[in-house]
This record gives C-alpha cells, sequence and structure tokens, in this order.
C-alpha cells in the first residue's frame, strides 16, 4: 500500500530545483512540438478558442516576456483596446497570440527555443530578495489569488506549471505522446501543495496514478471521503479543463462536492 502524506508537508520547490524542473520541461515540449505536423498546428485544444498553434503563441510570449517587461506592457495596453469585456490576464494572453498571428508553427518552436532560455536566466538572475517582493498583481489583479502573489512563486512554480498544462493541451489536441518522468511528479506535486493551502472543506485522500501521481492527504484528521485518479486527469480537473478519464470520488457529500469544485490556478 502506497504512503499518505500530508499535502501540506510538501515542500515548496527550491531554486535549485526549479532550474532543473524549468529545463525538463522546456525539452519536452520542444521535443513534443517537433514531431507535430501541418494539421496538427490547426487542431483545437481545451483552451477556448485558442488552437495548438495559439497554444504555443502563448508560450513563447511568455517567456518573451520574461527579459522585456516592456513588452508586457505594450500587450497589456493592447489588450484594454482590442479585449475590454476580457480581465487584464486573459486579454494580455489574446494580445500575445495576435502578436503572431501570422508566423506557422514550425517557426514558433525555435522561437521558443531562443526566448525560453532567456526567460528562465533573467528570473534566476534577479536577486531571491527582490523576487520574493516583486508582486505579480502589480502587473495582473488576479496575482492576489495565487498561494504566493510573487515573482519567486512566478520563478520556482508557475512559468513551468503553465507551460506543463499546455503541454498536456498539445497532446489531447494531437494525441502526441506524453511522455513523463520526475520533473512531472514536481509539477503535480506542487498543484497539490497549492490545493491544500486553500483546502477548508473535511480532510480528503487524493490518490494519483501513473508516473506523476502519489498519495497525499488534503486536510487533518481522518479522510471523509477519497479521490483516485490519473495525475494529469487531476490536472485537467483542477484547472478547471474537461474530463479526459475517470474521476472516482467516495464519502461524505461535502468533502466530495469541495473535491469537484476545486480549482488551482495554471
Amino acid at each position: 500500500m502506497a504512503t499518505t502524506f500530508y499535502a501540506r508537508t510538501i515542500p515548496r520547490t527550491s531554486e535549485a530545483r526549479a532550474r532543473e524542473v524549468n529545463e525538463a520541461e522546456l525539452r519536452a515540449v520542444l521535443t513534443m512540438c517537433r514531431e507535430l505536423s501541418d494539421e496538427d498546428w490547426r487542431r483545437p485544444t481545451a483552451c477556448a478558442g485558442w488552437t495548438v498553434r495559439d497554444t504555443l503563441a502563448h508560450t513563447v510570449g511568455q517567456y518573451e516576456e520574461l527579459p522585456r517587461p516592456w513588452v508586457v506592457l505594450r500587450r497589456i495596453r493592447q489588450a484594454r483596446r482590442n479585449h475590454p469585456h476580457l480581465g487584464p490576464l486573459d486579454g494580455h494572453n489574446e494580445s500575445q497570440i495576435e502578436d503572431r498571428s501570422a508566423v506557422p508553427g514550425p517557426e514558433l518552436i525555435g522561437a521558443l527555443a531562443h526566448y525560453a532560455p532567456q526567460g528562465l536566466r533573467t528570473l534566476r538572475r534577479v536577486p531571491a530578495a527582490v523576487r520574493r517582493k516583486v508582486r505579480l498583481s502589480l502587473l495582473y489583479p488576479e496575482g492576489k489569488a495565487l498561494p504566493d502573489d510573487s515573482m519567486d512563486y512566478l520563478n520556482r512554480v508557475l512559468v513551468t506549471r503553465d507551460t506543463w498544462m499546455h503541454r498536456v493541451d498539445i497532446s489531447d489536441a494531437t494525441g502526441a505522446g506524453l511522455v513523463l518522468d520526475e520533473h512531472d511528479r514536481e509539477i503535480v506535486d506542487q498543484v497539490v501543495l497549492d490545493l491544500s493551502l486553500a483546502w477548508t472543506a473535511p480532510a480528503v485522500e487524493i490518490d494519483l496514478d501513473g508516473p506523476a501521481g502519489g498519495n497525499h492527504l488534503l486536510g487533518i484528521g481522518a479522510p471523509a471521503a477519497t479521490f483516485r485518479a490519473d495525475a494529469i486527469v487531476f490536472a485537467r480537473h483542477v484547472s478547471g479543463r474537461p474530463p479526459r478519464g475517470p474521476l472516482h470520488m467516495e464519502g461524505e457529500p461535502g468533502a466530495r462536492e469541495a473535491l469537484t469544485a476545486a480549482r488551482v490556478t495554471f
């Protein structure tokens, strides 16, 4: 029987480990995208209105902006004009895609290979004390809902989590194989940690299968419910994406309802 750990005892990804995870995820997404066909780039993804090509254009934009904050500000202004019905973050994401609307998918692979290492180096070079003080919500009010509204959290967790979830989106849309290893488990563990930090319902045991899985307890005390799923199915669920695989929930109704409603920022 697998050992169950309190989710709140999962350590936040260290700076050194974050570098390994960031680089491993970049290799994984580039490898997957290099195998895509011309038709694959046009396929719709779980992100409403986004094709596979759009998803990678957004990802390129994320890394491009890390060493170029003036590009972020320009896109935020652009979003206010072009997408006034959207929130600041969603509008900004659409601006990233619009800026590369004419770039073919294969060329975006080269752009990601160019910009992503630059962006990751920029994050690492910012002194840790500064990263901890700089608030993401200064640009995006949505950042106030994060477990840690800081550039340090972006470096350790969020930048790679976003890339990882979009790799899952591309795999779902195209059928490309989703190769998983230890870095994927680190990413999923951080999702579980963030879920636990906001958990106020009765205790729940989470049993996640697959290479990225593990057993964790949300809350304190005897579990009132259990949640069993593949780790990637769990990640899709808490990101708000449509289900692609079974979610097994048993136990007290209130705890099951909390599991059904549970969401984590990606």
